[in-house]
């Protein structure tokens, strides 16, 4: 059946494309008062009936153009379109080759640089800082949200996960008329609006507040896309609703509602599901498809986070409900505010297996472990992000966040050590409840003061986070010896912990121009953080029948206060085409520990001299050439640093170290990226590095019944590398059909160095991963995106007589999407994933196939689906990881099959009118 429908598809795609022929228009676009020759002009071709969009091209650095296309009209209008120009209309007749030669365009001195005539549908203008996309001018079917238009954007990729990348830079924001839209995480807007109410879509270098405040560029590093919505539909609501019942009880219910009032915007969004869904992934094609807790699923395991807000524990199955509302305003020049709230429920459960061969100088031995995680949390969080103007000088901006989280947990586990020949070594049984609270405030407030009109500003900001960890836990466990010298020893006691952390911080930068565009910014810091951990350990006594034996040796009382005080001075050049900053941080540390109960203390100080720079340049419109160079400081965690054994894994006694010092991370990073608009290629490269001063690195001893004792220690040596490239090319033929193709090559280098038993140990990986990937779209009505991914990896250890260890990795994805017959959508996304170097007992290979099919009615406003989750049953959660001292395979639970009915209904109104067949995209 699929094989006949194609064939189809194929005949009905020749013969409605057997009319079309080729054009080619040339010349060369310039300024009609100097001649002087116009780049990134927008050149573009439309039918004279309804203005849709033929091809486009833009000129380059000396103007010229070729509009290349195909088209079954014999007459069609072309525009010549440039900021601040007077765009012009030309009506020519279809010939194989047009030559226009030069075309002069006016100056447009009654309208402001930058604003187009309204009704003009320019497909893209290149702004100074600025890529400006018409979303009219990007044919997709009638129902699609904006990543469906994102997808058809020329530089622009969407991955499976909904992660955007622009000429290889990650979006991290998207904005709705210049407005956070419920969350940061981008997907949130572009997963639920539809593509029908935006009128441009706009991306942007990201801007931090500073830069927003001094008028400056972006770093370059990320991109922000922000998305104007149509006049007309810049007042009123949408909304879905979707409810879905299948196999195995797994179900999914939510909706989203939002409500719209030009700046004015409120969304309500709720959700419960018990198949690893955050409720916020708004797929129309797998919008009740859950996330797998496998290799070979949407991602890597059953915790998820979606807008800063998280569900379950991190592995396993997670059941969640979510109830949260957000809501933004702002008038311009005044003040811009928004703000969140969530509530959040979820369980977790998570039966595995580990087997970990632990290295040793003269040899290995090899642990199993078998374990059931069973936890529940529950969430509420909130926070704002307000911004005021006082007048034309004087900004204020507080960012409030607030979280209050309780967690119960229950662990069960079994252990057991084996030498090389087999033989039993020794076992552990442990069993550990525990019941926590969290609590977390923190706030900052920066206010910026503009001291003149050339660029001199002060800046003073104060930040805050005080958090609070409480838990109570009761460890039961049984540790046994074999062998000549057997011994048995159990643990029953309960720990009372509360863990506080509070840290203040005041900064002040102030910025003194050198000449146009070039400044000095000198700064100041002061940190200060007071992290206290009181642990009280109590055993049980046999006699009193509770816990009432103290037991000091694990308890503590422990007060760690760090402070830091970081003059800075940065010297910063903003050229048109070249960007040059220079900075040095002085940083002077004094760090104090005390043990009250132990009745040990230590103090420190550390100076630290920090250089950073940052030096780009813009060959041209298209062209960026980029290089980083950053070093940081790292304070030891207060786990590091307590001096008091943790003894919740008996086979593994980990005692911290109050004698470590601060590490420091030097990272370098170079890329190039070039996207020619005209011939819809794109180009980058990248290449970067951190070296690793000072680094705290875990150093282990194990005895002969393999009972290690890890502590930690200053290390140099560690380093990781990464470099790699990606090539795109997009071909497009009038609205008959578009191909894109990606090539994508990764390799990365990592050395890590730990030490065992006096040793010294050293792992190098290198892995090197070609990616390849293709999506072919014909006619709005068959989407087919293959990708296809090895990757080689190679470790080698400096132990002599230690096996080195090489293997491949495949993964192999084939998604299918048919809107064809009309109302019928019908999906396929299929997975083969291989990894040659998963231990015996564990699977290496399975083939994960989703299939889709929905039902449209309702004039497109409601689904009706049925989904296969899992058709061929083979999912598996399985993976391989390795470390200075271990090899360890893992497999855990997964999401298995099951069937979904599923029922959803979209709804809008707009300017007191209902929309037809437009709306929200909600899962």
């Amino acid at each position: 059946m699929q094989k006949s429908f194609l064939t189809v598809v194929f005949f009905l795609g020749i013969f409605s494309f057997s009319n079309a022929q080729d054009f080619l228009i040339k010349g060369k676009i310039v300024d009609l008062d100097t001649q002087t020759p116009l780049e990134a002009t927008t050149i573009y071709a439309e039918s004279i009936l309804d203005s849709t969009l033929i091809a486009y091209s833009i000129t380059d650095q000396n103007g010229l153009f070729e509009l290349e296309g195909k088209t079954s009209l014999s007459k069609f209008n072309v525009f010549f379109s440039y900021n601040g120009y007077k765009t012009l209309k030309m009506t020519l007749e279809r010939k194989s080759l047009i030559n226009l030669n030069t075309i002069q365009l006016e100056e447009q001195f009654e309208e402001l640089k930058g604003v187009q005539v309204s009704g003009e549908r320019v497909p893209i203008t290149i702004k100074k800082d600025t890529l400006e996309f018409n979303a009219d001018s990007f044919k997709t079917r009638p129902d699609a949200t904006v990543e469906d238009v994102l997808k058809k954007l020329p530089g622009v990729e969407v991955d499976s996960n909904g992660k955007i990348t622009v000429n290889g830079k990650e979006v991290n924001q998207v904005l709705v008329n210049g407005q956070v839209f419920f969350s940061n995480d981008p997907k949130v807007a572009t997963k639920s609006l539809p593509k029908e109410i935006i009128s441009k879509i706009q991306i942007t270098n990201t801007k931090t507040k500073e830069q927003e405040f001094a008028g400056e560029d972006g770093d370059g590093e990320t991109k922000t896309i922000n998305l104007t919505i149509k006049e007309d539909k810049n007042k009123g609501y949408l909304g879905r609703m979707a409810a879905g019942y299948g196999t195995d009880d797994r179900y999914q219910a939510n909706g989203l509602l939002n409500y719209f009032n030009n700046k004015k915007r409120l969304s309500v969004i709720a959700s419960t599901n018990n198949i690893n869904n955050a409720g916020f992934s708004f797929d129309e094609i797998y919008d009740m498809v859950g996330n797998s807790g496998g290799r070979v699923s949407f991602n890597s395991n059953g915790g998820f986070e979606v807008g800063g807000l998280s569900f379950g524990f991190g592995e396993g199955i997670t059941t969640s409900s979510t109830v949260g509302a957000s809501y933004a305003d702002q008038e311009k020049n005044k003040y811009e505010v928004s703000s969140n709230y969530f509530f959040s429920y979820s369980d977790s459960y998570n039966d595995q297996k580990t087997f970990r061969e632990n290295i040793l100088p003269d040899g290995s031995f090899f642990t199993n472990t078998e374990s059931n995680f069973r936890g529940s949390t529950n969430s509420n969080q909130g926070g704002a992000d307000l911004e005021f103007d006082i007048d034309k000088t004087l900004r204020v901006s507080v960012e409030p966040s607030l979280s209050i989280n309780r967690t119960n947990s229950a662990n069960y586990s079994n252990t057991t050590s084996n030498d090389e020949d087999g033989a039993l070594i020794n076992s552990n049984e442990t069993a550990t409840i525990s019941d926590g609270q969290q609590r977390n405030f923190s706030n900052r407030m920066t206010i910026f003061k503009k001291l003149d009109t050339i660029g001199k500003y002060i800046r003073f900001s104060f930040r805050n986070n005080n958090s609070e960890n409480i838990n109570f836990a009761n460890l039961n466990s049984l540790r046994e010896i074999f062998g000549a010298n057997p011994s048995e020893e159990t643990l029953d006691q309960i720990t009372d912990s509360n863990n506080k952390n509070d840290s203040y911080e005041i900064g002040v930068r102030y910025r003194q121009p050198l000449a146009d565009k070039i400044y000095l910014d000198f700064g100041y810091e002061y940190q200060n953080n007071q992290r206290n951990n009181k642990r009280s350990v109590y055993d049980f006594d046999a006699i009193t029948d509770d816990y009432t034996n103290f037991n000091q040796s694990l308890s503590s009382d422990f007060r760690f206060n760090t402070e830091q005080q970081t003059p800075s001075l940065r010297f910063n050049s903003d050229r048109e085409k070249f960007r040059l900053r220079i900075g040095v941080d002085y940083t002077a540390t004094n760090l104090n520990n005390r043990d009250y109960l132990q009745n040990t203390s230590f103090s420190k100080n550390y100076s630290n001299v920090l250089p950073n720079a940052n030096i780009s340049y813009t060959i041209d419109k298209s062209k960026r050439l980029g290089l980083w160079y950053n070093s940081d400081l790292n304070i030891p965690s207060v786990n590091q640093l307590q001096p008091i054994p943790n003894v919740s894994n008996p086979l593994n006694i980990i005692v911290g170290n109050p004698n470590l010092s601060p590490s420091v991370n030097h990272r370098i990073n170079i890329n190039y990226n070039d996207y020619n608009w005209k011939d819809r290629t794109g180009f980058f490269m990248y290449a970067g590095a951190t070296i690793e001063d000072n680094s705290v690195s875990s150093v282990t001893t194990t005895d002969e019944d393999f009972l290690r004792t890890t502590t930690y220690a200053n290390i140099d040596g560690n380093l990781n590398g990464y470099g790699g490239m990606q090539y795109s090319k997009e071909i497009k033929k009038d609205s008959a059909y578009s191909i894109k193709f990606n090539i994508r090559p990764y390799v990365n280098f990592n050395k890590r160095v730990g030490f065992t038993n006096g040793a010294r140990l050293e792992s190098k990986n290198l892995s090197f991963t070609p990616r390849v990937s293709t999506t072919l779209n014909f006619r709005e009505l068959v989407e087919i995106e293959p990708v296809y991914a090895i990757t080689f990896n190679q470790t080698k250890y400096n132990i002599d007589g230690f096996d080195d260890i090489n293997f491949i990795v495949h993964n192999l994805q084939f998604k299918t999407t048919t809107y064809w017959p009309e109302n019928l959508i019908w999906g396929n996304d299929i997975t083969y994933s291989y990894n040659g170097n998963v231990g015996p007992g564990f699977d290496k290979d399975a083939v994960f196939w989703n299939m889709s099919l929905g039902w449209q009615l309702l004039d497109k406003n409601a689904t009706i689906k049925v989904l296969a989750y899992d058709l061929l049953n083979q999912n598996i959660n399985t993976r391989r990881t390795s470390g200075e001292d271990f090899i360890q395979d893992f497999q855990g639970t997964v999401l298995q099959q099951y069937f979904m009915l599923s029922f959803s209904y979209k709804f809008d109104q707009f300017g007191g009118k209902k929309s037809r067949g437009n709306g929200v995209r909600f899962m």
